[in-house]
Parts: C-alpha cells; sequence; structure tokens
C-alpha cells in the first residue's frame, strides 16, 4: 500500500500549524512561555432583557482608565441598535437605542484592559455630601457608632475603617439595628456624611482568568483629603486598599444599568486574561478582514473561556493513545480517562480521585445486585445512571454536612461517562475477573492523574489557547502514533528471557 499519501498529510498538518503558530507570536506578538511579557484582561458585559415592543434605551455605565489598569479597547455587538459613548467627566456610560424591539433582546459590551502599575488616572476631588440622618431609634444607634469610631480614628481612612470594623462586628446591637433596613454599604456612606466625609459605593469585578456570569460587587470609596484621593474598602470584610486584580467598572452601584421599553433586564461579565506585548495591547482593534477574526478569539469571551478547557482535550488524547499504542496500559474505555480528568480540574485531585473511587466502587456493588435480576441492557443501564445520581447526592450531602466543603465538586462528574463505566467494569468483572477489573481501573485512574497534570499545566493551558495551529500539530502526531504496528512496552517482558547471557 502507498504510504506518501499519509505521510503528506502529516507534513501539511505540521506545517500549517506551524506557520499559525509563528503567526501568530510574529504578527500579533503573543509570547511562546507564560508571563513572559505583559498582561492584557478582556472584560465583556452581557446584556439581557425583554423588550416591549416599542422604542427602547438601554444605558450602562462602564470603565475607563484607573489604577493598575489602562483602557486599550472598547466595542459593542448589538444587532439593530444604535450605540453612543458618553463622558460627562465623572462617569463614562454607553447608552444604546432602538426604535422598535420585541421579545428577549441581547447585548454585548467588550473592554479590554492592559494592566500597568504606573498607569494614571484623573482624580476629581469630590464636593461636600449632604448629611443623611435616620429617625428615632436608628438615628441615636448611628450616633453611638460614630462616636465610638471618631475617638478610634485619626482621619478620613481609619474613622472608615472603624465603621466597618463595628458593622461587621455580630454583638454590636447599634450596627445591628442600622442593617435591619440597609446594606452596610449604605449605612457606611450614610455614617461618613454624617461627618461631612464623601463616599460613594462602586460596583466592581473581581478579575479571575476564565470566569463567566460573574456579577458587580460593591465597595466603598472614602476620600482621604491629606492625600487626596480615594480609599477604597470592602463594606463585607473590612478589606482597605485596591487589590491588583479588583477593577472599578462603575462610580455609580445604584445605576449601573437603566432600560427604557424592556423589563426583566440584567447584566452579567464574564472575563479572560491573555499574556501579550505592550505594542500589541494598544494596537487598534483588529478589523474583520483579518485572518485571527475567524480563531476562538474572535468569540465573546464566555464561551473563549470554555475553550480554554476545551483545547486541553487533545492533549488528553494524545497521552491516551500514547500509553494504549505504545506503553500498552489498559484503560476502561478509550478517552474516559479523558472526561475524568477534566472533571478533576474542576474538583482537584485529590477530592476527585476520592469521589471517582466511592462512585465507582458503590455502582459496582449496586450493578452487582442488578445482574441477578436478568434486566435488558437497556433498563439496566438507565437503572445504574439513577444510581450513580442517587449516590452522588447522597454523597454531596454528606460532604456538605461534615463541612468537607471540596466533596461538593464531585457533582462536575460526567454521570453518563460513570454509569458505562460501572457497567463494562461488571461485565469484566463477570468474563474475566476481579484482576482485570483493577488492572484496567488502575489504568484509567493513572492515565486521568496524567492527563490531569497536563491540562494544569500553565505552559499547556497557554500554548493550547493562544496557538491554535498546535491543535494540527497533535493531530498529525496521534495520527503517526495510530500508524504504529510494532511491541507495546508491556510486551517487551515476554522477550526478557532473551536478554539473559547463555548458561552454554
Amino acid at each position: 500500500m502507498n504510504r506518501l499519501p499519509f505521510y503528506l498529510l502529516i507534513t501539511a498538518l505540521v506545517l500549517i500549524g506551524t506557520a499559525f503558530s509563528l503567526y501568530r507570536h510574529a504578527v500579533y506578538g503573543v509570547p511562546w512561555l507564560p508571563g513572559e511579557q505583559r498582561q492584557q484582561w478582556e472584560v465583556e458585559a452581557r446584556i439581557e432583557f425583554i423588550a416591549n415592543g416599542d422604542p427602547a434605551k438601554v444605558t450602562m455605565a462602564i470603565p475607563g482608565d484607573q489604577s493598575n489598569f489602562i483602557l486599550t479597547d472598547e466595542s459593542s455587538s448589538s444587532q439593530g441598535y444604535g450605540v453612543a459613548l458618553l463622558d460627562d467627566g465623572h462617569q463614562r456610560r454607553a447608552e444604546w437605542s432602538t426604535r422598535s424591539a420585541k421579545d428577549q433582546q441581547l447585548i454585548y459590551y467588550k473592554a479590554r484592559f492592559l494592566v500597568d502599575a504606573s498607569a494614571q488616572h484623573k482624580v476629581l476631588a469630590p464636593t461636600e455630601p449632604t448629611p443623611q440622618f435616620f429617625e428615632d431609634v436608628r438615628q441615636t444607634a448611628a450616633l453611638s457608632i460614630l462616636e465610638d469610631a471618631l475617638e478610634r480614628s485619626a482621619d478620613n481612612p481609619t474613622l472608615a475603617r472603624e465603621l466597618v470594623r463595628q458593622l461587621n462586628d455580630p454583638q454590636n446591637q447599634n450596627a445591628a439595628l442600622l442593617l435591619n433596613s440597609m446594606n452596610r454599604e449604605e449605612a457606611l456612606v450614610s455614617l461618613l456624611s454624617m461627618e461631612k466625609i464623601p463616599a460613594r459605593t462602586v460596583a466592581t469585578l473581581t478579575l479571575e482568568d476564565g470566569r463567566r456570569r460573574q456579577s458587580v460587587q460593591p465597595w466603598v470609596q472614602v476620600w482621604d483629603d491629606h492625600k487626596e484621593r480615594w480609599q477604597l474598602f470592602n463594606p463585607q470584610t473590612g478589606t482597605e486598599g485596591k487589590p491588583d486584580n479588583l477593577l472599578i467598572w462603575s462610580y455609580e452601584y445604584q445605576s449601573l444599568l437603566d432600560v427604557i421599553g424592556g423589563r426583566q433586564s440584567d447584566v452579567s461579565f464574564s472575563m479572560i486574561a491573555q499574556d501579550i506585548s505592550p505594542e500589541t495591547a494598544t494596537r487598534e482593534k483588529i478589523t474583520a478582514e483579518d485572518l485571527l477574526n475567524f480563531s476562538i478569539h474572535s468569540l465573546p469571551v464566555e464561551e473563549q473561556a470554555m475553550f480554554k478547557t476545551i483545547m486541553l482535550i487533545p492533549v488528553g488524547a494524545l497521552l491516551v493513545v500514547f500509553l494504549r499504542i505504545i506503553v500498552g496500559l489498559k484503560t476502561s474505555g478509550t478517552f474516559m480517562p479523558v472526561l475524568i480528568a477534566v472533571a478533576f480540574v474542576q474538583t482537584e485531585l485529590a477530592p476527585g480521585i476520592i469521589g471517582f473511587l466511592l462512585i465507582v466502587g458503590t455502582g459496582l456493588m449496586i450493578r452487582s445486585y442488578l445482574s441477578h435480576l436478568n434486566l435488558l441492557l437497556v433498563a439496566r443501564i438507565s437503572a445504574v445512571i439513577i444510581a450513580v445520581i442517587m449516590i452522588i447526592s447522597v454523597f454531596t450531602v454528606i460532604a456538605y454536612r461534615v463541612g468537607l466543603l471540596e466533596g461538593l465538586s464531585i457533582t462536575f462528574f460526567p454521570m453518563i461517562i460513570l454509569s458505562w463505566t460501572i457497567e463494562r467494569m461488571s461485565i469484566l468483572w463477570e468474563e474475566e475477573g476481579a484482576k482485570e477489573v483493577f488492572v484496567q481501573g488502575g489504568g484509567s485512574l493513572f492515565t486521568a492523574v496524567l492527563v490531569y497534570l497536563a491540562m494544569t499545566s500553565e505552559l499547556i493551558r497557554h500554548l493550547t489557547f493562544n496557538f491554535v495551529g498546535l491543535q494540527l500539530i497533535i493531530l498529525a502526531l496521534i495520527l503517526l502514533l495510530g500508524n504504529y504496528t510494532g511491541y507495546r512496552l508491556s510486551e517487551l517482558r515476554r522477550f526478557r528471557h532473551l536478554a539473559k547471557p547463555s548458561q552454554d
């Protein structure tokens, strides 16, 4: 058989994959190693609402340059809407409008931020706030809290710190009285206004790579008149200062999103981190004719975060192919270890292994009982699936009750795959004995652990997501391994006597 077309295909895959990777590195400045260059965050706001069928106008507060972040690019995707970016010098806003809208509406706003410790932004001095007063008993409680905090403070930030401490004190009855009718951030701003100290509630996002459907969290900014700057406080934990991964999305928490002509509005945020060169980060938005817009990097951030895990699966597949064909390791199923490894990524390794052993072990005992009922295959598999769901539910509740929060993550296991694994191992036990079950089960678990280690490698995660051409190279390697017809490494022990010196 002529193998030339096969080898030409392998060569083409490797060359194309290498060319795509080199192009991505040379033209767009994406580094080969993670963390080699500067970091950029891409944050996307997803606005959903149900339109009434009349003209609709949507206004959302949007961020700008701030401490540690420089806004390098922003864009909007809203079919049928006109869009305008407004800036009154205090708060930037995006406004979408249309003459007619009905049913479910979806609007995207995307912003890119370059991480820069020397980022400069304009700080506007606030006006003196109007004091806010409470009624009757709550006013007395507020004055008591203020009086105690003033004695323990020296300036605006230390006063705010003492107020947060008192509001978070479960034994403080005055604080409990105030918090019965308002949030901590509202109480803190109101108390500071009684001393004519400028403060405001801001909407913040904690940036975590690959997170989806996140909501903003309220923090409080307090004006430091000595340093002439805003000091940030977390009213829930008392944390003072701005963490490096905290992005202030809006300086107006209460008016983050306004919708006219619609109902049931909601906004959620997705985010993803990218390691790029400073030149690339400040480059203008890539035009639609560019080759990069045909890749996963042109998708919404929420889908990109999902693909960051999906793009790791070919690496796991390559490992499974190598271990089965070259090493000769036996596994239960071909790519079941890859799916289990994906679950391990969500659960962490130790809880994942314990959960896997508990579910499969208990499932095998239940399957052993079902085998005596002589059920048909479809009914038996369905019963095993239900049994697996019940096992996961019971173990999750038990883990929660005893305080093992890591055990809650076993719900990430693929239930259908586990059910088929239990069925396959049970049949294997009946046909070839317990030894073969332990061999294949142990091989599957060992392979899943290796795949997990590969998937959690920062280098591999960086390369697979940022260099899509690498997938073609992995495909070429799998095809080459599939063409191997020699002995497996595990089979060489059959010829170990040939390596012994002759007795003659």
